[in-house]
């Protein structure tokens, strides 16, 4: 609310606070609450020499309009962000940043643990433009610099793994990167900036998939990238190159859905973290990949550095027949089969990082799940996972 609170104002709430106020100006928009659904690609001129001075506020629908000015505004703000920009999905989101720092003849770095859609990137579409990747262990920490060469341009992070759930010692690359004057680039999506400030923390630019949490809902496509002084320009330099701008109703659910974040995300970890601590006293389980547990790789830097963990984890099973997992998740009434997390419904999928892992071994000693706590009470998931571990059992 521009004219009735300063930006010093603002920045003194909480978190809770700013989720409510950030992004919005209902005095410019006849007092309603929310900004509407602004659709469109021609936006008029008055006259020629405002048209060819293109001095307008907006100029057409590609280079943004009051629905994405609003959620860009309040995700810089959420984000401590010089500037932030909205594409189409989470993977549109890694490309784009990957792209606005990177050219023919550079080398990459990337952790061995990142998504593997961004893995493809890097490997398919980046290759062809002759941008060589090399691959780093996600514990690597001060010995990334024996990594770097004289085109390093750029390191992406991801912290921790979506799947294997290493947490990497993000201010420590940070440094070591900036000394070499490479870009730092940061997958946040698992953490949000509430539980990880990526640009206090050292990230150049910092990728979102709002599909996830922002959303909440598992009803929308979305990715931000933002940026801080010294990545912006080049952030939005590219993103109006490609013009992969986000569509307006999605952004305008990202909106609604960025007022009850925080709530949510507080919900679901406090129901993770009871889950992960069930599940490590079952039986049937060999370990727990959560990085709040003291036994997850990259747990003291968790600790050190986050503010709090979501909820998605894994857990690996004691060895076990692909039938008896089958048998387990088969039949599951309240946990779904479905990718992407983040949402108001619980999830549970297995995985296995063996195959695409270049400088680090998957060897988890059993087979992998990667569980995504939702909404509904944790005592009823937990009788339903009860009655998929009698399924595993008895298919032996």
């Amino acid at each position: 609310m521009k004219d009735k609170m300063t930006q010093a104002a603002f920045n003194r709430l909480k978190d809770r606070t700013k989720l409510v106020y950030a992004g919005r100006d209902p005095w410019e928009q006849h007092g309603f609450v929310n900004t509407p659904i602004y659709r469109g690609s021609t936006v008029l001129a008055p006259t020629m020499e405002a048209l060819l001075a293109r001095s307008n506020r907006y100029i057409y629908g590609t280079l943004g309009t009051p629905t994405s000015d609003a959620l860009e505004s309040a995700w810089s703000a959420i984000a401590g962000a010089k500037g932030t920009v909205c594409v189409g999905s989470g993977l549109a989101a890694c490309s784009l940043a990957l792209l606005s720092c990177l050219k023919a003849g550079d080398h990459l770095l990337v952790t061995d643990s990142v998504y593997r859609p961004t893995r493809h990137f890097c490997e398919g579409f980046l290759k062809r433009f002759g941008v060589e990747t090399t691959y780093f262990d996600p514990m690597i920490g001060e010995g990334i610099a024996a990594l770097f060469k004289p085109n390093t341009a750029a390191v992406f992070t991801e912290a921790p793994g979506s799947q294997s759930f290493e947490v990497q010692d993000v201010p420590t690359i940070a440094r070591i990167a900036h000394a070499h004057n490479a870009t730092v680039i940061m997958d946040n999506t698992w953490a949000t900036p509430f539980f990880f400030p990526p640009h206090e923390m050292g990230v150049d630019l910092a990728i979102e998939a709002g599909t996830k949490y922002l959303s909440g809902h598992s009803d929308l496509l979305l990715g931000l990238v933002s940026a801080n002084e010294r990545s912006w320009t080049a952030l939005r330099d590219t993103y109006d190159a490609m013009a992969i701008c986000a569509g307006p109703e999605d952004m305008f659910l990202a909106l609604r859905g960025m007022r009850s974040m925080l709530l949510r995300l507080k919900e679901q970890e406090k129901a993770a973290l009871d889950m992960a601590h069930w599940l490590k006293a079952r039986p049937e389980v060999l370990k727990v990949l959560h990085p709040a547990l003291p036994d997850c790789p990259g747990h003291e830097i968790w600790k050190r550095d986050f503010k709090g963990s979501s909820g998605l984890f894994s857990i690996i099973l004691k060895p076990v027949s692909q039938k008896a997992v089958a048998a387990m998740l088969d039949d599951l009434a309240l946990f779904g089969m479905g990718y992407s997390w983040g949402g108001f419904e619980s999830l549970i999928i297995p995985f296995d990082c063996s195959t695409y892992r270049s400088v680090t071994k998957w060897e988890p000693g059993g087979p992998a799940l990667r569980i995504q706590i939702g909404l509904e009470d944790v005592e009823d998931l937990k009788i339903d996972l009860d009655a998929g571990f009698s399924r595993l059992r008895a298919a032996g």
